[in-house]
């Protein structure tokens, strides 16, 4: 019998889930990051989810493919996963895999500051990882471009009506809201109401209005809703992703924090270099601030800086048995009639 060999290293950022694979990866075809990604989804997509799925993974799973960079300034290339597919962007995988790179020795490790750029599929990221003591104390990256996509836009969603959001890309692009314009208290509604509003918001426009990239056709696509508190630019503030297929972001998002800075610079609400706390459902905070402004297609792109810390989780590898009727995973149904039929 032959036995399909995964390693992994788990980790977690603000406690949202990395699962880094380390070994067994087939090397993938391509040019560019993005024909990389595609020969992922095309070809060997049972290993996303052999990975991501029960029995060894859950609804809640996200993770990082190692390849390796098209791009000259970059250490490595990364893909992010999750359990509907393949993010473009995703922050807090770029702070534990800023960790994990510091400390595989991918880079020479310096006192105070390692700084290195990984490439993305959204582009290049740099990172600065503090280092005290030989040991990485906390993680942050430059974004890339990030802009407003456009804003008040009305939606018609079924069960609440008319929603005014805006629409912001931080590497990936979100619909974002305070969870009031639902009539929801964001501290008060049970979590599971939240969720049912913000998909169902992504569900419509999703639906109803297209998205572009100015530069990447590829990276055309609503990733999901960030519902927020109703807190001041002034102080800190509370975010919940919903993204993919309703997964939730335990963390506050790198790549939302990114989309919500920009967006409310473009505001006037927030000048450069004014550093903002955000905090998702852990509790534990992302800290965000507009960098630059940047000359791009698109109007209003700023760069960001996020920061946070990558944790160990642990580390083995998993073995795939060609036998076994749930090899490469299984989605927990929500009705025992799914599974039947």
């Amino acid at each position: 019998m032959t036995l399909t060999r995964l390693g992994y290293t788990d980790m977690h950022t603000a406690g949202e889930p990395v699962r880094i694979v380390t070994k067994g990866y087939p090397l993938l075809k391509g040019p560019t990051i993005l024909d990389r990604r595609r020969d992922a989804k095309e070809n060997h997509d049972h290993l996303r989810r052999a990975m991501n799925y029960e029995p060894r993974g859950h609804s809640g799973m996200y993770g990082v493919i190692p390849v390796e960079s098209s791009h000259p300034e970059a250490v490595i290339g990364v893909l992010f996963t999750h359990h509907e597919g393949y993010s473009t962007m995703c922050g807090h995988a770029t702070i534990a895999i800023g960790r994990w790179i510091v400390d595989q020795g991918l880079v020479p490790k310096t006192e105070p500051i390692t700084a290195f750029a990984i490439e993305a599929p959204c582009g290049l990221l740099r990172l600065a990882c503090t280092v005290e003591k030989g040991e990485v104390t906390h993680v942050s990256f430059e974004s890339v471009p990030a802009f407003p996509f456009v804003r008040d836009l009305k939606i018609d969603v079924p069960g609440f009506g008319s929603i005014t959001t805006d629409i912001s890309y931080g590497g990936a692009f979100y619909c974002i809201l305070p969870s009031s314009r639902f009539g929801l208290d964001f501290f008060k509604t049970p979590i599971n109401e939240l969720v049912n509003a913000a998909g169902a918001l992504t569900d419509q426009v999703r639906a109803s209005t297209p998205l572009t990239h100015p530069e990447a056709a590829d990276l055309g696509f609503l990733y999901g809703t960030i519902l927020t508190d109703d807190a001041a630019v002034t102080d800190e503030s509370w975010n919940l992703c919903v993204f993919a297929e309703r997964q939730i972001d335990r963390s506050p998002t790198g790549s939302g924090v990114t989309a919500r800075m920009a967006l409310d610079h473009a505001k006037g609400l927030i000048q450069p270099n004014t550093t903002r706390s955000f905090k998702g459902i852990s509790g534990e905070p992302f800290t965000g601030k507009v960098k630059d402004r940047v000359k791009f297609s698109a109007s209003d792109a700023v760069t960001v800086q996020v920061g946070g810390q990558g944790y160990y989780a642990g580390e083995g590898e998993f073995l795939i048995e060609p036998n076994d009727p749930l090899a490469w995973g299984f989605e927990l149904a929500m009705r025992f009639g799914d599974v039947k039929s």
